[in-house]
């Protein structure tokens, strides 16, 4: 198109060859697209008055210039040398100034997918670890602080006998910590004195003994429950060994010795072992200054009737009476050794004291005196 064509005719032309050149036309061929961009770029400049003045006049000063690079070529001999060395070929002429960053065609990259190797991976896994390491942490502190805050308060509530908040805070600790071994020993205590389950009981002592956070005196009393509650599972030799190991960790557990010479004198028929756990036992409280407990003091003159020693078992019997008249049950006592002794007269008088204070199991001794 010439120099001096008009806007229309510039107009005209360039719709022209957008429809020849589009891209769609030629099935995307990538020629045809880098010219419907170079025709788009040229009417940037021809179809902008001003950007085509400057055009125009940059390429009649490019055209001077050439024309006048030109003469002085033909001008100039072959063989013609500066400072002895032939001239170099001329250089190409540039006829407009280069092209702008709108005018270039840049080639897209295709994305590539990014693709995880060995490392990465083992990065991920290393970071997810670690979010379930911290996770786990955080549990576990949460868990030990909470069951530590209910374990106080259940012992709070046992020592002041409120025995049913007790049993609801041990609940709670062993909700956070199973393995807790103070709470499971408590709680089996529990279990055997307030809900009489000594098989749950049983569960939870052999439990704790399991652990290592038990102090010797605690595992003394471990074992010292653990036999109350074979006992009552109808277990004696089982509840002989716990109340044996009792002792072995705490030998001033009185309440271990009587109850393992009860068991030997009632269901091992070991009356020898009884009166000598008896004896022992009774004479521990009496030191440390604790109270007489009648009940054993009576089943020692049981054992001592057993051996017939007689004069011993009278006086266990009498001392009963002394501190209760009224127990039915150690008349009845006298009255069976007054008969190992042949005193019938005896005997059923105390037979007749028995009945008479409600012990209902004499009715049948006395029905046989005359």
């Amino acid at each position: 198109m010439a120099s001096t064509a008009s806007a229309a005719d510039i107009k005209r032309a360039y719709r022209r060859l957008v429809v020849q050149y589009h891209p769609d036309k030629h099935g995307g061929d990538v020629r045809y697209e880098e010219q419907f961009k170079a025709v788009a770029v040229a009417y940037g400049v021809l179809g902008d008055p001003g950007k085509r003045a400057t055009y125009d006049f940059q390429l009649t000063q490019a055209a001077r210039r050439l024309e006048e690079e030109r003469r002085r070529q033909q001008q100039r001999p072959a063989t013609q040398h500066v400072y002895g060395v032939p001239m170099p070929p001329p250089a190409p002429l540039r006829t407009r100034p280069p092209a702008g960053s709108r005018e270039r065609h840049y080639q897209r990259i295709p994305k590539q997918q990014p693709r995880f190797n060995g490392r990465d991976w083992l990065l991920t896994l290393l970071f997810i670890g670690g979010i379930v390491l911290v996770a786990l942490t955080v549990k576990v502190t949460m868990d030990r602080v909470s069951a530590r805050s209910n374990y106080e308060n259940g012992l709070r509530a046992y020592a002041g006998g409120n025995l049913g908040a007790a049993y609801s805070f041990l609940e709670e600790t062993l909700h956070f910590r199973p393995d807790y071994a103070p709470a499971l020993r408590h709680h089996g205590e529990l279990e055997l004195l307030l809900q009489r389950d000594p098989r749950a009981a049983r569960a939870d002592f052999l439990t704790a003994l399991q652990t290592a956070d038990l102090s010797p005196q605690d595992k003394s009393a471990t074992y010292y429950y653990l036999g109350r509650s074979e006992a009552r599972l109808a277990q004696p030799e089982a509840a002989e060994q716990s109340f044996t190991k009792a002792l072995e960790f705490d030998s001033t557990r009185s309440a271990a010795r009587l109850a393992r010479g009860e068991v030997r004198l009632l269901d091992l028929q070991q009356a020898e072992k009884a009166e000598a756990d008896f004896t022992a036992g009774l004479a521990q409280r009496q030191r440390a200054g604790r109270g007489q407990l009648w009940h054993y003091v009576q089943l020692r003159g049981v054992a001592r009737t057993a051996l017939q020693r007689y004069d011993a078992a009278r006086n266990d019997y009498f001392e009963v009476i002394r501190a209760n008249p009224k127990d039915g049950r150690t008349h009845f006592l006298l009255g069976k050794l007054a008969a190992h002794t042949g005193d019938s007269t005896a005997a059923c008088e105390f037979y007749r004291r028995a009945v008479a204070l409600g012990y209902a199991y004499a009715r049948e001794a006395q029905s046989r005196c005359k």
